[in-house]
């Protein structure tokens, strides 16, 4: 039997056995957790998946140059765009796309006034501004909960690999499940302002299923390396039960307010007047994000539903305020809207991630290779570059070119896969600002690294 084994390419499955390709010969499975059971499905699983992972790495550092399509070249690109024959928009997204595959990563040595901040915590969440000046992150506290600071990215040159995090005073023993910037006093959120004097503000919305949460309203200026007495308080918070995510608008017709999406029902608030308006549900309201043309939020719920509800009409009984509806077959983790809002991106947690036809109100293209079973995993949506970017659950990266759907590249994790190490990314082509540099951002464990242009 061993002999007519090592003439197939795959062997056969017999149930209670595992086959031991190094070793060519199959062993017994038992069933449990216990130390004296090393052979388990999960630990058979999470060692394949290792060895896949060591591998891929492995590759990348040796591999310098690749490239997603076959004949896509720099030269290549460089002589159609002289002969006229790509435009300006198609030249710069395919530029992109070989950089893409080029990336190599760096680690960022990260510097913060306090020194006890350093490396102390592991990263959950990070988020970029609409400049991608600074990095707002949420990281996990040792004895629970978590805390939040902002690193500044204008240390990030090509010569030097160092940021600046600034942390604050303020924790929440509350786990935080979505994040997003906002401002008060500019719908347009891409003005630069000095670090202290930013009008800029963050919405960090904290709670968790089973006990009551809030949304707050965090001053930026609470993030600096000021005196720690000079710093303002918090600005606002606002109490709420089973909150899953979070929305800032910035359309002028709806100035000032934001959304909450809870269990059974969105909560849309103004921060100024504390008017709350609430739309009732059938499912519990997993992603959000506000239209800047008009004042249309759309919701992804855990029932697979996406809709959208223009939040200047008044909340009527039954289902008639739901403007839009497109459905998936999983619950929905994340949405994006293009920038003419007349397509929505949306992936789910059967690890589906399907581009919508708002106008038609069907799904036109699919973004295949995400992986996710039940984590609410965010998706990156770079329209100007032509990318998107999405983490699985298996603690891969892939991005996606836009316009048709191809897989460009898989990223494997620096730290092996868990379910507490899965990596939370920001891709831009100008990090640290107007004048800043290209690449893709990754935060995992307690390490930042930089996946730079070559």
């Amino acid at each position: 039997s061993s002999s007519s084994l090592t003439q197939n390419s795959v062997a056969p499955e017999l149930p209670g056995f595992y086959y031991d390709s190094e070793k060519n010969r199959y062993f017994r499975l038992l069933p449990g957790h216990n130390n004296c059971n090393p052979l388990t499905k999960e630990s058979i699983q999470y060692k394949a998946m290792e060895c896949k992972r060591l591998r891929l790495l492995e590759e990348e550092e040796k591999q310098k140059k690749k490239t997603a399509r076959a004949g896509l070249n720099s030269s290549m690109l460089l002589h159609k765009r002289q002969l006229g024959l790509l435009s300006s928009t198609s030249y710069c997204r395919l530029v992109h796309e070989l950089k893409i595959n080029c990336m190599q990563r760096r680690k960022i040595e990260i510097h913060s006034p306090d020194s006890s901040v350093d490396g102390t915590n592991n990263f959950k969440i990070i988020v970029a501004d609409v400049a991608c000046e600074r990095i707002f992150t949420v990281n996990d506290v040792e004895h629970g909960g978590c805390k939040y600071g902002i690193i500044s990215l204008s240390g990030l040159g090509k010569e030097s690999l160092t940021v600046e995090m600034y942390d604050n005073l303020y924790f929440t023993n509350r786990k935080v499940n979505s994040v997003c910037w906002a401002s008060l006093t500019h719908p347009d959120s891409h003005v630069l302002y000095p670090f202290k004097n930013a009008t800029f503000h963050k919405l960090c919305l904290m709670g968790i299923a089973e006990t009551p949460g809030c949304a707050s309203l965090l001053p930026a200026s609470l993030f600096s390396n000021s005196n720690p007495g000079d710093r303002p308080g918090m600005l606002c918070s606002f109490k709420i039960s089973t909150a899953w995510s979070c929305a800032w608008c910035l359309n002028s017709q709806a100035d000032n307010c934001f959304s909450t999406g809870l269990t059974r029902r969105v909560l849309v608030t103004n921060v100024v007047t504390g008017h709350r308006q609430t739309f009732g549900t059938s499912s519990d309201v997993l992603a959000q994000q506000f239209a800047t043309q008009t004042p249309v939020l759309y919701n992804g719920c855990r029932s697979g539903e996406i809709f959208s509800i223009d939040v200047r009409q008044r909340n009527r009984k039954g289902q008639s305020w739901k403007a839009i509806r497109l459905f998936h077959d999983s619950a929905v983790t994340s949405i994006r809207l293009l920038q003419a809002e007349r397509y929505l991106i949306a992936a789910d947690m059967a690890g589906k991630i399907k581009l919508w036809d708002l106008r038609t109100a069907k799904c036109v293209k699919q973004y295949k290779g995400h992986h996710n079973e039940y984590a609410l995993l965010p998706l990156h949506v770079n329209e100007e570059e032509g990318l998107l970017t999405a983490v699985g659950q298996d603690c891969y990266t892939r991005i996606w070119s836009l316009q048709d759907a191809h897989l460009l590249r898989t990223i494997p994790s620096p730290h092996p896969s868990s379910k507490d190490a899965i990596p939370s990314v920001v891709f831009s082509s100008r990090l640290g600002g107007s004048r800043g540099v290209p690449g893709l951002l990754m935060a995992v464990k307690q390490d930042l690294y930089h996946f730079s242009y070559n």
